[in-house]
């Protein structure tokens, strides 16, 4: 039985998901307001096409891969000149990190931001998302070997531009 954005259950399932949904799209887009913006472009979508999914399969992959073709919609946009998001505030601060683990956090981020973009979709669904390797490789639509290649190759750009080369992680 496909599902309706009327949906108590369906509501109630993407709001569960909404944190991680957040993250995947701040490691995409690179700010709060992009991701932001992002996930909400990806929250109506969602809803509206509630009734595209299948509930045999699971949900997360399906809500990824709108945040991520919702991403790649904002790409093209602004590569045409049309940008939507609007650049970060200046001094803008989310959480009250320490400001070592802030300032930590500000170099993963600027480190993962130089990563090209099919490296750094796959490093955010597998290492900080937590997907499996399956999962992930469906949500970008890409065999499982292109998806650990492009880990592997991301890891080793992110311990080179963290300063960290031959660590392992």
């Amino acid at each position: 039985m496909k599902q309706d954005a009327a949906s108590p259950s369906f509501r109630q399932a993407l709001c569960e998901r909404l944190p991680k949904l957040r993250r995947y799209a701040r490691n995409l887009a690179g700010t709060p307001h992009d991701a932001d913006d992002l996930l909400q472009v990806a929250a109506e979508r969602a809803l509206a096409r509630a009734a595209q999914w299948d509930p045999a399969q699971p949900l997360d992959p399906w809500l990824y891969r709108i945040v991520r073709n919702a991403w790649i919609d904002e790409v093209r946009a602004r590569r045409r000149g049309q940008e939507v998001f609007a650049d970060a505030e200046l001094g803008e601060q989310v959480g009250e990190d320490a400001v070592g683990a802030h300032a930590l956090r500000l170099s993963v981020e600027a480190a993962m931001a130089r990563l090209p973009e099919e490296q750094r979709s796959a490093i955010a669904l597998v290492l900080v998302e937590g997907l499996a390797y399956r999962e992930a490789a469906q949500v970008l639509e890409i065999p499982i070997g292109t998806l650990t290649s492009r880990l592997a190759r991301g890891r080793e750009a992110l311990q080179a531009l963290l300063g960290e080369p031959g660590e392992a992680t």
